[in-house]
């Protein structure tokens, strides 16, 4: 079972996807995706936000910090017996983004999409629906949106159920909650 859990910033899709890793009644692995530092630097509001984030999901979960080799840490985590909650997308696509290595975003998320087919167990991916204003004037801003749009789109077409998440409601576009 995969499944995409999309909405906006503080819409309710973490939560909606912690409930949903609970329903599944499996062990759950939780790989973060954001970095507490980066080039050097803390960001004090990063660093509230993955806070916030450690308390309100339960303490027996497995946690694995992964920022770059995502698709490499679920083929190794995935089983029928597990679920993997991926949190979140759009902060590992900016992570790809902001590395040294231009080809790193193809790479991983090639990688990504290859994997899917082969993982075992239930995979929920959080992310940010980032598409749905205006067209950004920055170039890294466009290409950012442009590499969620398809990514999301991607793997909306492979997955079991998608969710937008809008005010704390979730809205079922594929598949049944």
């Amino acid at each position: 079972m995969i499944e995409l859990i999309l909405g906006g910033v503080k819409s309710g899709k973490s939560k909606l996807a912690e409930q949903q890793a609970i329903n599944s009644g499996l062990d759950v692995i939780y790989l973060a995706t954001a970095m507490k530092e980066f080039n050097g630097q803390t960001d004090p509001s990063m660093l509230q936000r993955i806070k916030t984030h450690e308390l309100q999901r339960p303490d027996h979960w497995s946690v694995i910090e992964e920022p770059i080799l995502l698709a490499d840490r679920l083929l190794e985590q995935a089983s029928e017996h597990k679920t993997l909650l991926v949190d979140c997308l759009t902060l590992w696509l900016t992570n790809l983004l902001l590395n040294n290595d231009p080809t790193l975003i193809k790479q991983e998320t090639d990688k990504l999409i290859e994997a899917l087919p082969r993982l075992k167990g239930h995979i929920i991916f959080v992310s940010n629906e980032t598409n749905m204003g205006v067209i950004p004037t920055s170039q890294l801003a466009r290409r950012f949106c442009d590499e969620a749009g398809i990514l999301h789109q991607t793997l909306a077409s492979l997955s079991d159920r998608v969710i937008l998440t809008v005010a704390g409601l979730p809205h079922v576009l594929k598949g049944t909650l």
